[in-house]
């Protein structure tokens, strides 16, 4: 099936009412850095919930995830469902903190409790990620799946996608900041859940012997029922690629290991993810968001991860060796490499109607293009309110307005780098686990420096820059140093999420040690003073997460 005149109307529908919508709400404000970088600090808990998963959910995990799923099955779900319950940490422990501080910027946070030194290392630094990792990535992804639904598939219009793509996110995200951004993600999460959940409902159909999504489900489960092995063995799963899926997700730690130093980082010390929870009308108001975030989480794997099983199941024979499937060109195989993040992109292109494709492909452009706009704003954010506001504001007389100003033309600079960047992603495989890999090599060091200035009074601003230093040689020692040492009593073959809570756990012993041999373990003057009161939560948020830890404990229990 094609893409058709119908499907051209309600994509075009769609566009048109996501930057009218982002106009809209943004007419009037951005006059200020507070208007235009945390939406006047005005957003409720709807609000932020739905801007938590639409900022999330972009072409990493639509495609890629998908793409994991093909490949690994539901065991990739742990980054949803386990993000779920790191949601509930974030809310109680660090949000109140964030929002007593009256933060702009996580960077910010840094100079609160270390120094003005250290904040300005990590904001180049976190600016270079958004820049060279994520912005890159999700242009990449999206332009890659849209060539393969609405074109050949062959990469004739990926530059065309890469540039659409683009410009789109800036129509509306450059002039109205943050409140166009969020606002427009209430939109754009709504579409993404319904579009997602109707290529899960077209695919189980045809996946079905008589056409009913639960047969549908059921059959899927018979024929791979160790694609739904949440806590993997080495050796349970092999990839299509002929990789043991234990290497991705090694069995127990993505519950009691290595994720959760990536999912606390991202989730609690990202800044395109955090903003909008500083942005809320109060902090109850931020974690009941931060509660709705996490609901959505649980459901996410339906409409990320089962859609690739269910492209594996129609395109693998009775031994699990990839074929043609039910499409006359495969788009599974390119030089004896299996391509694993089609999977979502193959069946919107074989199975979705006309009409019904223009609204997935709306969910799907939803997902990469709010993300888009998250991180062109935080990275403005970031540059303007931590690197030009302390270092070129008063030399320059720059007004508040100006520092909007600013802010556009950073926005710019970085989505110009990323488009050109985009294309060099070509030779990657799974481009999900790239990102988890190569972010899990500096994350480590960020959230040992994070979790002891939070919560440990004693650590000292030269033991937080020599922890972010030395934790990059750990984390490259346990990731490829030793590849050529196999001989050597130093050498370590772990998994990444290993390689991650070691790097982890060793950077925070040396931060340590070197705040003990520093002062002799007094309290910093800058350290945060913590209360029981500042950690007190209201019912709502209390009982909704009693829940989301209930439903998650079932889920696990039942695909363990």
């Amino acid at each position: 099936m094609e893409f058709e005149l119908l499907d051209v109307i309600v994509f075009v529908a769609y566009a048109l009412l996501i930057i009218g919508v982002g106009l809209w709400v943004s007419r009037g404000k951005g006059d200020t850095s507070e208007d235009y970088f945390l939406a006047s600090k005005s957003l409720p808990w709807w609000a932020i919930g739905a801007s938590l998963i639409a900022a999330n959910i972009s072409a990493e995990q639509f495609i890629g995830m998908s793409g994991s799923g093909f490949a690994l099955g539901l065991a990739i779900a742990s980054y949803e469902w386990m993000a779920a319950i790191t949601l509930i940490v974030v809310g109680k422990f660090f949000l109140p903190i964030f929002i007593e501080k009256k933060l702009y910027t996580i960077p910010e946070f840094i100079e609160v409790r270390y120094s003005k030194n250290l904040k300005t290392i990590l904001a180049i630094f976190w600016i270079c990620l958004f820049i060279f990792v994520n912005l890159t990535s999700v242009l990449y992804l999206g332009a890659t799946a849209l060539d393969t639904i609405i074109g050949s598939g062959d990469g004739a219009i990926f530059m065309e996608c890469i540039i659409g793509l683009a410009l789109f996110a800036a129509a509306y995200s450059l002039y109205g900041g943050l409140s166009a951004v969020a606002w427009t993600d209430v939109v754009q999460v709504v579409l993404l859940v319904i579009g997602g959940l109707i290529t899960t409902y077209i695919a189980l159909e045809h996946v079905s012997s008589n056409g009913n999504i639960f047969t549908g489900m059921a059959e899927v489960y018979e024929q791979v029922p160790e694609k739904f092995s949440m806590i993997l063995d080495k050796g349970e799963i092999i990839t299509p690629n002929g990789k043991d899926a234990w290497w991705d997700l090694p069995g127990i730690a993505v519950l009691v290991g290595g994720l959760w130093v990536a999912n606390l980082y991202y989730w609690g010390f990202n800044q395109y993810i955090i903003q909008r929870t500083l942005a809320a009308k109060s902090l109850k108001e931020s974690q009941r968001g931060i509660v709705l975030a996490g609901f959505l989480k649980i459901l996410i794997p339906l409409i990320t991860v089962i859609p690739g099983i269910i492209a594996f199941v129609m395109n693998s024979d009775a031994s699990g060796m990839i074929n043609e499937g039910v499409t006359s060109a495969s788009f599974f195989g390119e030089n004896g490499r299996i391509i694993n993040d089609n999977a979502a992109p193959w069946l919107i292109k074989e199975f979705v109607p006309a009409g019904l494709k223009g609204l997935v492909l709306a969910a799907l452009a939803a997902a990469i293009v709010s993300s888009l706009a998250s991180m062109l704003n935080s990275t403005a954010t970031i540059f303007t309110m931590d690197i030009y506001k302390p270092f070129f504001q008063e030399k320059a007389g720059t007004s508040e307005k100006g520092l909007v100003n600013v802010g556009r033309v950073t926005a710019s600079i970085a989505l110009v780098i990323a488009i050109i960047l985009a294309p060099q992603l070509k030779s990657l495989g799974q481009v999900f686990q790239y990102i988890q890999e190569y972010t899990g090599v500096v994350s480590p060091g960020i959230l040992a420096v994070f979790m002891l200035g939070l919560f440990w009074r004693k650590t000292t601003n030269n033991a937080a820059i020599w922890g972010v230093l030395v934790s990059i040689p750990i984390a490259l020692y346990f990731k490829v140093g030793p590849s050529g040492w196999s001989d050597s009593p130093f050498f370590i073959n772990w998994p990444f999420m290993h390689q991650m809570m070691a790097t982890w756990i060793l950077t925070m012993i040396i931060m340590v040690i070197i705040s003990y041999l520093e002062t002799g373990g007094k309290i910093q003057e800058k350290s945060i003073t913590l209360s029981r009161n500042l950690f007190k939560t209201g019912p709502i948020f209390n009982i909704g997460s009693f829940v989301i830890i209930l439903i998650v404990a079932m889920l696990y229990a039942m695909f363990w």
